[in-house]
């Protein structure tokens, strides 16, 4: 039983080094969270396959008695993790964030962050047709055309603005999800956050799927993945601050907040 157990942490251990691995070479975002509901009530903007673990909006999911928790046997490597993910919050990308919300008008980082979502289009599109989620594909490629003319490159969400047309949800992680594969072990992942082998695997699947990583060099991919994580945090700074506030033990809160967002998320 002992051999059978080590085995499968070997296994667990090696899933996520090549996770890691291919993350460095082909940085990308992996959890498309627009149009859920925030705090307020009101419809998110946030940017697609957002994983940090900061400003989520499975942070807002409230735990329901009884549901079945993610399975966690890797938690003393995973609350090491999220303690780096943590303290390079605060320490790092906080204060960064706040010089750049100084010098880079709210409007543009919305607009930039407006153009990242324009540009993963491809990603949500082709999960969309994975589904079988006709509607879906042909609403991301209406998006795509209307976004890129009458919204400047995509500068300017035109599709839900003008026309009330919104945004798939879709990535690969799902898509697994849909045929039917499981989460695996709950992950959390340096500079990423919260995931689990299931959802990990299926970045890495987008990534295949995201065009700017065919013509830009792993530097080029990494200056660009963050700096759209940075213009991304700066928009919803605070938003973690309040979540850690109220949880007795952020790390268990976040668990369960992301495997229930993500279950749902399958579901739909």
């Amino acid at each position: 039983m002992k051999k059978q157990t080590h085995s499968s942490i070997c296994i667990v251990l090696l899933a996520f080094t090549f996770f890691f691995l291919m993350n460095l070479l082909y940085p990308v975002d992996s959890m498309a969270l627009q149009d859920q509901p925030s705090v307020a009530g009101t419809t998110s903007d946030n940017s697609d396959n957002e994983d940090w673990i900061l400003g989520e909006d499975y942070l807002y999911e409230e735990a329901e008695e009884g549901l079945e928790d993610i399975s966690d046997p890797l938690e003393p490597v995973n609350r090491v993790f999220y303690h780096f993910n943590d303290k390079l919050y605060f320490w790092f990308i906080k204060p960064v964030c706040k010089g750049y919300n100084k010098v880079m008008p709210e409007t543009a980082r919305k607009g930039i962050r407006s153009f990242f979502s324009n540009v993963y289009t491809p990603v949500r599109a082709a999960n969309c047709l994975l589904q079988g989620k006709l509607t879906g594909f042909w609403r991301e490629i209406a998006r795509f055309i209307i976004n890129t003319t009458a919204g400047g490159l995509g500068f300017r969400d035109a599709a839900l603005e003008d026309y009330k047309v919104s945004k798939s949800t879709e990535d690969f992680g799902q898509t697994l999800g849909h045929y039917g594969l499981g989460f695996g072990p709950y992950l959390v992942i340096p500079f990423i956050g919260p995931s689990s082998l299931r959802d990990a695997a299926g970045s890495v699947a987008d990534s295949f799927m995201y065009p700017p990583n065919y013509f830009m060099d792993t530097w080029e991919s990494m200056g660009r993945t963050a700096f759209r994580k940075i213009n991304d945090v700066s928009l919803r700074l605070g938003e973690y601050e309040s979540f850690k506030e109220t949880a007795i033990d952020p790390y268990v809160s976040i668990r369960q907040a992301y495997y229930q967002y993500r279950l749902k998320q399958v579901k739909k």
